[in-house]
């Protein structure tokens, strides 16, 4: 999960726009104004209730319009949950051609959204809202991966899936580990993995066998792993720490500490949300799948 003192500021924004979420980045996937804003706007959005072995999650569907075929992806949100940014990055995906899933990770104590209103992290109040363990029921490591395997049969389900290529997740804040749980628990599906400024992918202890590195002799898919400046200086030994796992595992990856850029700066609606990070990362991302989602 996320350490409560590594998020500073605003991390929920009701100004922030979608259509202004969605023109981000243009040079990045190379779209003009115009046609981005359009490709968004055409793409269909569904709230959908996913069943899994523990009860019904509340979750967004998004998919492009028209008849096709296209690629999975799950995202799994930060500590926040779903919200508006998150159904905002699920339509920017699905129009770059993805069918995209994003649950409520909450679903077993409250249909999203998890805290009403905007939050500040550095009121304490706030905090303790976001960070009650009360809200985690059900998000172990045996949960996460029942929670993984019905997603991902979820979207295989959805007659919009190109079931012959490989799926995606991509993950943020605690959404990271979640990312690691479902490319090794849904192995055969999953061809490429993301986090960005994921939380405690490796634990204090490394032979913790719960420390989320420890999966990745699991995995099958290629994976991208974008590190906070801040997040790398508390603990500057676990990108070593991922990228030897990695290497001894034969699992493509890559670990990028993107410098000057805090933790939570790839969502919108935060104090230290980073553009020019957030949309080199949405490269790396769009890159990734291209290339792996075959």
């Amino acid at each position: 999960m996320c350490d409560d003192e590594i998020h500073p500021g605003l991390i929920q924004d009701p100004t922030v726009s979608r259509r202004a979420f969605g023109l981000a980045g243009l040079a990045v996937v190379g779209l003009s104004a115009t046609a981005a804003s359009g490709a968004e706007a055409a793409v269909v959005e569904t709230d959908v209730n996913v069943k899994t072995a523990d009860g019904v999650a509340d979750a967004a569907l998004f998919h492009p319009p028209g008849k096709g075929t296209w690629p999975a992806v799950l995202i799994w949100p930060d500590i926040m949950g779903l919200r508006p940014v998150f159904r905002d990055m699920g339509r920017r995906l699905a129009a770059q051609g993805y069918v995209v899933l994003v649950p409520n990770p909450f679903y077993r104590v409250k249909h999203a959204p998890i805290v009403e209103g905007n939050i500040d992290f550095n009121n304490p109040a706030d905090r303790a809202k976001v960070m009650d363990p009360a809200n985690r029921k059900g998000l172990d490591a045996p949960g996460i991966d029942r929670d993984s395997v019905a997603y991902i049969a979820f979207l295989d389900a959805q007659p919009q899936t190109n079931r012959k290529k490989k799926a995606g997740v991509q993950g943020y804040c605690m959404g990271g580990p979640l990312t690691y749980r479902t490319a090794a628990a849904v192995h055969d599906r999953i061809g490429a993995a993301a986090t960005f400024h994921g939380g405690g992918l490796v634990s204090k202890d490394h032979a913790d066998p719960l420390s989320p590195h420890n999966l990745i002799p699991q995995m099958k898919a290629t994976v991208y792993n974008a590190v906070a400046d801040n997040d790398d200086k508390a603990q500057p030994d676990a990108k070593d720490v991922l990228k030897a796992s990695f290497a001894a595992a034969k699992v493509p990856a890559r670990v990028e500490v993107y410098e000057g850029c805090a933790h939570g700066w790839c969502v919108k609606g935060s104090a230290i949300y980073n553009e020019a990070g957030a949309e080199r990362a949405w490269g790396e991302l769009t890159a990734l799948y291209k290339k792996a989602l075959v």
